[in-house]
């Protein structure tokens, strides 16, 4: 193995050489051939072996988390280990009923017969995860996996060192490499996976990466789930609850120094509420976030360098914040008013903790205006006191998810498919969709 330095930490990752990967992948594919994982007491057994080493190591993973990205044990126990044990405990309890097969009716053409569907598992899958929830989102789709009765390779984010690590002493504890296995590597390892005949990969991540992967797997026509990002819109009517917008705002934007991929990008408000729902939050993030250490660590200097850049290009009046450390890979709480369509905020997903606020006079202007200027968001969020106005404005945004009077927190609950549309995604997991998204439906008939 070859051993690379990666910016975030100075914790070295000894990297997989390529030899390695394609042993690994043919030793899955071996054991895939064994039938081993189609049985329900394998795949529930290795659910409570995964859960276990999990358990096993809290204590590493809230210190690597720490250092990675600075999360408190507050936000590793609700985000990352607290959903990953969730996910499992739910598959756990439905996989039985979940494995069983559908008895669907038989039309007179096809009768006497009998006909019904099952799932069966897709092969040896290739799951990619990213930085900002390295647990989260890289174990969630592995219990799909393992649910699914595939065999999976995991690629931990390069640039959350400690995290990775730990997620390798995981799997390795919890596994077989013939079943389950840990690749670590960035660029050239991912180029290299991406290039073998996986049977399905889940990917987590920019669009731009996106587009990598699902050019490489058309050239297997394997399946993918891409779970990308966007500029997600939070608005505000003027009958919202000005103090729950603050709330929301508060948590959804600036927990994980606003690295979440359904966090809220822009707050688009109404012109006869702006002025005090802006005077509301700028003292709220004033009082509890001042200090530049609040909102946890950006993952990288250059990711610092890269907010501070769109900051200096804006042309927005900056509330408060806007102060950075690259060295630490620190950036405050910030916000910044008077923002247009075209300025340099408004180019990308931010994935910081940087606010744009954007002002409307009409709903179905501003509807419009996000549909063209930033169309198909992960998440769209709509605050107001009128539940059928809510729903007719999220009926008018194609977006992959949307609340209503709330944000993010959608994320969390197993009976909700999460995933995007376009630009922000396609397919979708959690619960028992992460089931589904691992298994091919088979249609079965049989003559009576």
């Amino acid at each position: 193995m070859k051993i690379e330095s990666v910016s975030s930490t100075n914790c070295p990752l000894k990297y997989t050489s390529s030899e390695q990967i394609s042993e690994i992948f043919a030793r899955q594919k071996m054991f895939f051939s064994s039938h081993r994982t189609l049985g329900y007491e394998f795949r529930k057994d290795s659910l409570l072996h995964l859960k276990e080493a999990v358990l096993t190591h809290k204590e590493a993973l809230y210190k690597a988390l720490q250092a990675d990205l600075g999360k408190s044990r507050e936000v590793v126990d609700m985000a990352e280990i607290g959903e990953v044990v969730q996910e499992i405990d739910f598959a756990l309890k439905h996989l039985r009923t979940w494995m069983e097969p559908e008895i669907v009716p038989t039309p007179d053409v096809i009768a006497p017969s009998e006909c019904y569907v099952t799932h069966e598992p897709f092969g040896v899958t290739y799951i990619i995860g990213p930085f900002n929830y390295p647990l989260n989102l890289t174990l969630t789709p592995l219990i799909g996996a393992i649910a699914g009765g595939n065999t999976s390779i995991i690629k931990p984010s390069e640039i959350t060192p400690e995290t990775s690590q730990v997620i390798e002493k995981i799997i390795l504890e919890a596994f077989s490499p013939d079943y389950i296995a840990v690749v670590q590597g960035g660029r050239e390892e991912n180029t290299h996976l991406l290039s073998l005949p996986f049977d399905f990969i889940f990917f987590t991540g920019s669009p731009t990466v996106g587009k990598v992967v699902m050019r490489a797997a058309a050239e297997h026509l394997t399946p993918v789930v891409l779970e990308l990002g966007g500029k997600c819109p939070l608005m505000v009517l003027p009958d919202a609850d000005l103090e729950q917008v603050v709330e929301q705002i508060m948590f959804g934007k600036f927990i994980n120094s606003g690295q979440t991929c359904v966090a809220p990008d822009y707050l688009y408000v109404h012109q006869d509420v702006k002025e005090v729902l802006v005077k509301k939050l700028v003292e709220r993030v004033q009082k509890d976030l001042s200090d530049i250490v609040a909102t946890g660590k950006i993952v990288t200097s250059q990711q610092v360098v890269r907010l501070q850049e769109m900051l200096k290009k804006s042309n927005g009046q900056i509330l408060t914040g806007g102060v950075a450390d690259p060295q630490r890979r620190l950036f405050s709480a910030t916000v910044v008013d008077q923002v247009m369509w075209d300025d340099a905020l408004m180019t990308g997903e931010l994935f910081g903790p940087i606010l744009p606020i954007l002002t409307f006079d009409s709903a179905d202007e501003a509807v419009a205006l996000i549909n063209s200027h930033h169309p198909k968001p992960l998440a769209f969020y709509v605050f107001t006191r009128d539940r059928n106005k809510a729903e007719a404005l999220i009926a008018k945004v194609q977006s992959g998810d949307a609340q209503i009077n709330g944000v993010l927190v959608h994320a969390f609950s197993p009976y909700l498919p999460f995933g995007g549309i376009g630009a922000s995604g396609m397919g979708e997991y959690h619960g028992h969709y992460s089931y589904l998204a691992f298994t091919h439906k088979k249609s079965v008939r049989v003559v009576l």
